[in-house]
Formats: structure tokens, C-alpha cells, sequence
């Protein structure tokens, strides 16, 4: 330490240096080293061991603080001679400062580099009293008990004890070498009352010999269970080397010790952990020729390899959503819109509980694919489970663990194929859910599958335990939704997918048709070439669907006839046009029966709604002799038939140029062709009334028009359901005029902007409306005026 640049100033005779310290605090008696690396506290120092004078130690308030100010610490601290000043090479300043006495501040003082105050020193005071002496003995008392609590304490400490006979000492002594909070400390430094300082002190230290005691008692447990555990693992290498010199067991051990640190770090939830682990325990017990062992390994192997936590992050751009709608699917515009709206919610919550999405619709329109596009535009994992004819709750839940060649249900299978917790789990062919019976019901088993409020808890019967679902987005298709129960439908969100235009079909098959047969059956774009015209033709005369599977398979059958003759050497390539197609696929398979039918009084054109999608319905009526009987065939069922009595009664009432008694010596005779397939329903009511007044009046209809809608004994026409699928099969027909209920115009914007442009719709309040655009006006005169009044 060299000499001051500057000679400093005397300092004033009740003043002393103070030096900061953080979470020290130094009691009179107490030797202790304290560290300095701040530059006052550092000069301070310096000065005090120069000058041989003693230094004021002060406690800060906050220990984060780097230049603390006078209002940064406390105001009592201990007066310390500095017996050692030591630097070490990383430049931090080292003293070992032993108290004299308390002192309180009463004036900081300006003008040194280091920190100055005025203070009072604190003068103790130790009565000689018994109160204070009972203190003394219990202080005594407790420090004997902590010293015999603490494992490594030495033994010249509790003689130190003994030998003090002041009480302020022995307190002093006792609060610098506990291990008590900062601010504790400081408390007992500033009461300088003794005896409140000996009761707090006893009150400190009670409290320390209760922490010792329960620290001693956890140690000793702790000590047990390790010992223990020592003794586990000494038997079990015995084990192994006893098992080792018999040549057994070592597959056995190993197969163990790996199943052990699958089940580690499949982070299961807890509770299923803890069940492998037992699971595993009475594995390990049980021998390999036991004929439980491989049911509990095949059973862990589940347990393994299901995604607990495994789950790939969910990346929803809405902009390449719709981009990945629009090039896997042409049209289906609402649908597109319904799927991006969901998309955007999932967004916004991620953890809401969000709809069961069900497409439903004809075959071939594209449910499945829809599935897919929904995981490609998700980033999700895409698995796939058929219902068709599943009878069997089992295959839902899982069978029980108790029967020979138990597995989990389709659920669980189907997570695990897919490896990840969320992934997008389609369930096909909801509607052809086998009916319960003695196997259980299984689509009340999938109540508890696809109910948000339950299937965060879903419980395998195979596994036994719960595994959550809500984070899987399932999709469901169906073609009707009449077979699927109310409960279970009740869970999902319908959206339907009636089926597809001409004009749709042809873009479908230029974008996605054509170009996946090219590949199926090995030909390159450059080989084969097909004419939209063929295409177009392929669609009218050869198929009529509401999807597209049949159209793939017709162009499928085009492009395999072309393969052929390639790999014979017989051409290079070929370009099919309409000529082409007849050589290629025989004769035409439609063609338009409604000119050819409807053609002679008594024909109407209905419309008809099926499962897999719309169709034309033919009416045809006759008159026979006999004696005024209505007859009906055809397979109608009991609504149809009603439909046609009334049909019937309001013929005889409206048509006037029919003599009544000329019916009582004729029977009517109405016949629904393709009498092999049953037909029911009230939507085909219009077309038997105005084939009963073509063939009463003996006036055919126009072949170009086809109706549908319920009718009443009052003359007025109801509304029906299934409009889209109706008027699309009218467009693959040929018709160009529709008639449908007025009350129906509510379902015009489902019909494609394409359909409703080629069709011309004629919206029917009365039987008379149809009769007037159907046969010609002149066939009720006035008839109209008379039902709007009687209605």
C-alpha cells in the first residue's frame, strides 16, 4: 500500500470510515473476513490499516446496489479493528476485522473518498441479575443441543461456550455464527436492550434446533431407504451372477433393463407410468415360459409405443389452406368455405373444443380426399379407420386383457399407426355402423369417442387406462345420414357433398383424372392424349353418377386399351377422340330414355333423391277396363302408395273433362319402372298427379321437364328435401326445365352457378302450375283461381 497522492484531511475525533457490506453483519467479539471490490470501500480500508485506525461496518439494505448512499443502509453496526489486509491476483481486497463495540450514525460527513460518519458508540450494560443469568444457562442449554445436532461441529466450540461468563458476549458470540437470515442478524445487533436480545436469541434458536431435528430425521429415513436400496441392488448383481454361471437369465435381465428405459422415456402421464412400472414389476418376476409372460410384454409394448406425448405443432396458414383446398378439389365452394372456417378457429384456439366435422354425400365426391387435404394443410399426421359393418362395441373399446388375442380397439390402432397424440383421425362409413346386439353397440361407443366434453378421458378396454383424445381433429363421412343415430349425429357437424355437374366432372377429370390414370397405367402425357370432346362424351353417355369414381374407371379402361397396344409395339401413341370411344368401351350405356319414354299420354318425369346421389324417376299410368280400382306396382312403399291414392281423388276433382262415371268401368293402373328396387317417399305426389291428368285428358307431357314435390288434397304443392342431388340428375338427363315447390326457392344457391344457367325452373304453388308448364294451359281452364281459393 503506498502513501495517498494527496494528503487527506484529519478526520474529526467521534468520526470513523464506514465501509458497506452486503449480507454481512459482524457482531462485537466476533472475528470475521469480509471482501471489498468497490473503490470507497476499498480506499476506506486502505486508509484504516495505514493509519491504524478502526473501521464502521453498516449492513445494506439491498445487496444488488453498487454504490450504495447513506439512505441505502442501516444506521447501527459494529466498530472493527482490521487485523490482516490481503489482495488477491483476481484484484478483489481481502480483511479480517474483529468487533469492539455497536455504534449508531449520527452524521455522514462529505469530503473524502471513502465514507465518513459521526457516530455514537453504544455502551453496554450487563446487569447482574438472576433474570438474566436464567438466560444465560438456557442460551448455554440450547447451544449444547444445536452442537449436538450438527454432524461435524467441534468439540473446542462447546469449551469456548462454557469459559464465557458475560451474557452480552455469549449472545454476541452465539448470533454471528448462526445460520440466520441477513436482516435477522441486524435486528439483534440493534437491540441493545440485553435481556430482550437473550429472549430473542432463545426464541432464534428454538426454532434452528426443531429445523435440526426434522433435517436429522429426514437424513436418517433417507440413509434407510438408500441402505436399502444398496442391499436391492447388491442381491440383484448376486442374482446375475449366480444366473450367469447357470447360463441363464441374461436375455431375461436385459430384455428388462430396456423395457424399463422405454417406459422412461415415453413420458406417459403419471398415473399411467406408474401402472407399466407395476406391470413391469410383475414381469420381471415372472418366468419366460409362463404362459401370462408374453401377454403382459405385448401389453407393455402398447403401452411403449403409443404418443403420449408426442405431437406434431399444428401450422395453419388460412392463405395455403385454400390453396391446398383448391388443388386437390375442383368446386365445392361452400364446403371449401365451411373447412377454412374451422381451420381459422383452430387458429385463433388452439385449445378450444372444436366441432366433429361430418361430410356427407354420394359415393365418390370426395370425402375422404377432403380428410387428407385437411392434414396436409394442418402439418398433422392423417389416419384412416372404416366403420362399414363393424358389429362389434370391441372394435371401438378393445377387448378386455382377459381373452386370448386381446388388442386395443381401432381408436388406439389407429393413434399409434399415426405416432403422434393430434393427428387428423378419419372415420369413413359412419352410417354403416353394424346394429347392437349381444356384442354391444357400437356406435354408443363412439359417443364417448367423438364427445369433447368425455374423450379427454377415453379408456381403452385393453389398455385400462385413459388416453386423451381431445387434441385428435376427427372428420367422419357418411352417404346418409338417416342410418346413423340421433345421439351420435347429434355430436358432429354435417356438411353436405350432393355430387358434381357435367361441367365439374369434365375439370375434375382434365386436372386430377387424367393425369393419376396416365401414371396407374404406365403411360407418359406424351404417349397418350384424350380429347376434352371424348372426355365430355365419356361423362354423358357412359356413366351417370354423382361423383367420379366410375368416369376414373371409364377413362382408367381408355388408357389400358392404349397401354396395350403400346406394349405390343402397335403404335407410339394415340390421341382418343369421340370416334375412338365406342371401339374402346362398347356402346353407348345412356341414353336419353325421357325423349324416348315420354312420349305417349300418361308419362310424367320425376325426381327421386338415393344414397348415392339423384336420379329421374319415371311415372307411367294406364287406363284398363275393370271396375274403377286403383292398382299400383313397382316395389312402392307405403308413403308412395298414399301419395298416388291422393294423387288420384285430386285428379277426379280437378280435371273437367272427365266424366266421373266413365272410371267406374276402368281401372287406373300407375307403375314405377326398375320394379325390382324399392321406392318410397311423398316428393314424386306432383309427377303421378300430372301423369294421371296426361292420361285422363290424353295429352302427353314434354319430354324436356321433370318435377318433384309432395301434393295435398287442397291442390297445393309442398316442399321436399334433396333439391341439389334432384336437379343435378335432371341435368345429366337431358331436361332442361325443372318444376320444383315455391317454397323450395330457399335451396336455389346450393345448385351451381353452372346448373342453374343451363336449367329454367318453374316454381309450383298449385297441382295447376305443373299441369299448366308440363301439358299446356288450355288442359284446366280457371283451375288455378278455384285452388288458391279453396287453399
Amino acid at each position: 500500500m503506498g502513501e495517498p497522492s494527496h494528503p487527506l484531511r484529519p478526520l474529526p475525533e467521534d468520526a470513523i470510515i464506514v465501509i458497506p457490506v452486503r449480507n454481512v453483519v459482524l457482531f462485537p467479539g466476533v472475528i470475521l473476513p469480509v471482501s471489498m471490490r468497490r473503490e470507497k470501500s476499498v480506499a476506506g480500508a486502505q486508509e484504516a490499516a495505514r493509519s491504524e485506525r478502526p473501521i464502521g461496518l453498516l449492513l445494506q439494505r439491498d445487496p444488488a446496489n453498487d454504490t450504495p448512499g447513506p439512505e441505502d443502509l442501516y444506521w447501527v453496526g459494529t466498530v472493527a479493528n482490521v487485523l490482516r489486509y490481503v489482495t488477491t491476483p483476481d484484484g478483489t481486497h481481502h480483511i479480517v476485522a474483529q468487533g469492539e463495540s455497536r455504534f449508531r450514525v449520527l452524521q455522514f460527513l462529505e469530503g473524502w473518498p471513502f465514507m465518513v460518519a459521526r457516530v455514537q458508540r453504544i455502551q453496554e450494560v450487563e446487569p447482574q441479575t438472576t433474570e438474566i443469568e436464567a438466560r444465560v444457562l438456557q442460551l448455554k442449554e440450547r447451544a449444547k443441543e444445536i452442537l449436538e445436532l450438527l454432524p461435524q461441529a467441534p468439540a473446542e466450540l462447546a469449551n469456548t461456550l462454557e469459559s464465557i461468563s458475560s451474557a452480552s458476549a455469549l449472545a454476541d458470540l452465539l448470533a454471528g455464527f448462526m445460520d440466520l437470515k441477513p436482516e435477522e442478524k441486524q435486528e439483534l445487533l440493534e437491540t441493545f436492550d440485553l435481556k430482550a436480545r437473550l429472549d430473542r436469541m432463545i426464541q432464534l434458536m428454538a426454532h434452528r434446533i426443531e429445523v435440526l431435528k426434522l433435517s436429522k430425521e429426514i437424513s436418517q429415513q433417507t440413509k434407510q431407504a438408500m441402505d436399502e436400496r444398496h442391499r436391492e441392488v447388491l442381491l440383484r448383481e448376486q442374482l446375475r451372477a449366480i444366473q450367469k454361471e447357470l447360463g441363464e437369465g441374461d436375455e431375461h435381465a436385459a430384455e428388462i433393463e430396456e423395457l424399463a428405459k422405454a417406459i422412461e422415456e415415453a413420458k406417459m402421464p403419471e398415473e399411467v407410468a406408474a401402472h407399466a412400472k407395476k406391470e413391469l414389476k410383475r414381469l420381471e418376476r415372472m418366468s419366460e415360459g409362463s404362459g401370462e409372460y408374453p401377454m403382459i410384454r405385448t401389453y407393455l409394448d402398447w403401452l411403449i409405443e403409443l404418443p403420449w406425448s408426442k405431437e406434431t405443432e399444428d401450422r395453419i396458414d388460412i392463405a395455403e389452406a385454400r390453396q391446398i383446398l383448391d388443388e386437390d378439389h375442383y368446386g365445392l365452394q361452400k364446403v371449401k368455405r365451411r373447412i377454412l372456417e374451422y381451420l381459422a378457429v383452430r387458429k385463433l384456439n388452439p385449445s378450444g373444443k372444436s366441432p366433429i366435422l361430418c361430410f356427407v354425400g354420394p359415393p365418390g365426391v370426395g370425402k375422404t380426399s377432403l380428410g387428407q387435404s385437411i392434414a396436409r394443410a394442418t402439418n398433422r399426421k392423417f389416419a384412416r379407420i372404416s366403420l362399414g359393418g363393424v358389429h362389434d362395441e370391441a372394435e371401438i373399446r378393445g377387448h378386455r386383457r382377459t381373452y386370448i388375442g386381446a388388442l386395443p380397439g381401432n381408436i388406439i390402432q389407429a393413434i399409434r399407426k399415426a405416432g403422434t397424440r393430434n393427428p387428423v383421425l378419419m372415420l369413413d362409413e359412419v352410417d354403416k355402423l353394424g346394429a347392437g346386439g349381444f356384442h354391444g353397440d357400437p356406435a354408443s361407443a363412439l359417443l364417448e369417442v367423438l364427445d369433447p366434453e368425455q374423450n379427454a378421458t377415453f379408456r381403452d378396454n385393453y389398455l385400462g387406462v385413459p388416453f386423451d383424445l381431445s387434441q385428435v381433429l376427427f372428420i367422419c363421412t357418411a352417404n346418409v345420414l338417416d342410418t346413423i343415430p340421433g345421439p351420435l349425429r347429434d355430436r358432429m357437424e354435417v356438411i353436405q357433398i350432393p355430387g358434381y355437374t357435367e361441367e365439374e366432372k369434365l375439370q375434375i377429370a382434365l386436372r386430377y383424372l387424367v393425369k393419376r390414370q396416365l401414371e396407374a397405367n404406365g403411360l407418359k402425357p406424351e404417349q397418350c392424349e384424350i380429347a376434352e370432346a371424348a372426355i365430355r362424351t365419356i361423362i354423358t353417355d357412359y356413366t351417370r353418377e354423382a361423383g367420379v369414381r366410375n368416369l376414373e374407371r371409364e377413362i382408367g379402361a381408355v388408357f389400358r386399351n392404349v397401354a396395350m397396344r403400346i406394349a405390343e409395339g402397335a403404335i407410339e401413341r394415340a390421341r382418343i377422340g369421340v370416334d375412338d370411344l365406342s371401339a374402346i368401351l362398347g356402346p353407348r350405356k345412356f341414353e336419353n330414355e325421357v325423349a324416348m319414354r315420354v312420349s305417349v299420354p300418361g308419362v310424367a318425369t320425376g325426381l327421386a333423391w338415393t344414397p348415392v346421389g339423384g336420379d329421374i324417376l319415371f311415372i307411367e299410368a294406364s287406363k284398363v277396363a275393370g271396375t274403377g280400382k286403383l292398382i299400383l306396382t313397382g316395389q312402392l312403399g307405403d308413403v308412395m302408395k298414399e301419395s298416388a291414392q291422393t294423387a288420384l281423388s285430386l285428379a277426379k276433382a280437378r280435371v273437367p273433362c272427365l266424366a266421373p262415371e266413365s272410371l267406374e268401368k276402368q281401372d287406373i293402373h300407375i307403375h314405377v319402372p326398375a320394379g325390382a328396387t324399392p321406392k318410397d317417399g311423398p316428393s314424386a305426389g306432383i309427377a303421378i298427379f300430372t301423369a294421371l291428368v296426361s292420361l285422363l285428358c290424353d295429352k302427353p307431357v314434354r319430354n324436356d321437364v321433370a318435377m318433384t314435390g309432395e301434393i295435398s288434397l287442397r291442390g297445393l304443392v309442398l316442399p321436399v328435401g334433396g333439391i341439389k342431388e334432384k336437379v343435378l340428375a335432371a341435368l345429366r338427363a337431358g331436361i332442361t326445365t325443372v318444376l320444383l315447390p315455391a317454397r323450395n326457392k330457399r335451396d336455389l344457391e346450393e345448385i351451381p352457378e353452372d346448373a342453374r344457367s343451363r336449367l329454367t325452373f318453374v316454381w309450383l304453388e298449385t297441382v295447376d302450375d305443373a299441369v299448366r308448364a308440363a301439358i299446356g294451359e288450355d288442359v284446366i281452364p280457371g283451375s288455378r283461381k278455384e285452388a288458391v281459393a279453396g287453399g
